[in-house]
């Protein structure tokens, strides 16, 4: 299988690395996708995927101007404009997991013309930290004792190797991302060999989360993007109320959910979700793929 890396040069000069795996005619962009990559893999049959690590995480340049941070989740918006274009795509399939399930569709509002389909895996809600009825997140024990042990270890931070503490952090919070123990073994999303990883909480608390707060999605309803929401409803980290609100958002949307599935669902229900994904890139709706009308299950 044909596999190319390198860097694209984003608008303001920040360089992302990038692996492009596979030589289809249809490709599909994962954003910050080098940790997904191994399990998503199956996707460049056919395909070209392409993964990219955004800027200041993974091998993309560590940014030290902080004019360079401060627009947060909007230059990772124009950092994808600045892929699709290097790679002459005229119209992009995307797959956003997580807070860049929010991302893909802010991308979405800045450059409708440029977007085919788009799917969110577990993404972030509309409304940072907004709370659902119980039923609608997973608030459970498993979520309250890794707040405390990640509590405990930040007390030791300072006494710590950056890389002993990553790797520590990473080895407490990967609990909350699979709902069976069982599968923690397929969570290896620390990089913590990588500078960039290693500091990406100063990041993400300095810049990325603050303007993910401030964002309204005033327009969403008007945006003509077809997305598909995949979500696991027992989700510790994205709750799933925020997947059936995205749904009832987005005009064009529908969702599929995934019981007994965590954060990563297509760990604990492989082929559901990869074959969900594979349906709707192919042009159609998956099979159970439901139009949320009401927050009601």
């Amino acid at each position: 299988m044909q596999i190319d890396e390198g860097y694209i040069t984003s608008g303001d000069g920040v360089r992302l690395f990038f692996r492009q795996v596979g030589s289809g005619a249809k490709p599909v962009v994962i954003p910050n996708g080098f940790h997904l990559a191994g399990d998503f893999e199956r996707l460049s049959d056919g395909r070209t995927m392409i993964v990219y690590d955004l800027r200041n995480r993974g091998w993309s340049d560590q940014v030290s101007d902080p004019s360079k941070l401060t627009g947060g989740i909007h230059n990772d918006v124009d950092d994808l404009e600045a892929v699709r274009r290097h790679f002459g795509i005229s119209r992009v399939d995307l797959i956003g997991h997580s807070y860049l399930g929010l991302m893909v569709i802010l991308y979405t509002l800045k450059y409708p013309e440029c977007v085919n389909r788009v799917v969110q895996i577990g993404p972030m809600q509309p409304r940072a930290g907004k709370q659902y009825p119980a039923h609608l997140m997973c608030a459970d024990s498993t979520l309250t004792e890794v707040s405390s042990k990640l509590g405990e270890l930040q007390k030791q931070r300072e006494s710590m190797d950056p890389a002993e503490f990553c790797k520590k952090f990473w080895d407490i919070l990967r609990v909350i991302y699979v709902s069976n123990p069982a599968d923690l073994g397929r969570i290896n999303w620390g990089r913590c060999e990588l500078a960039n990883e290693r500091n990406f909480m100063k990041y993400w608390g300095e810049s990325v989360f603050p303007s993910i707060r401030e964002l309204k999605f005033e327009e969403v309803s008007k945006t003509q993007a077809v997305v598909l929401t995949i979500h696991g409803m027992k989700d510790r980290s994205a709750p799933y109320g925020g997947g059936r609100e995205w749904t009832m958002m987005l005009p064009n949307a529908r969702l599929v959910s995934v019981e007994n599935a965590g954060h990563a669902p297509w760990v604990e229900a492989e082929e559901l979700v990869f074959g969900a994904i594979e349906q709707f890139l192919g042009g159609r709706w998956p099979e159970g793929a439901e139009k949320v009308v009401s927050m009601d299950l």
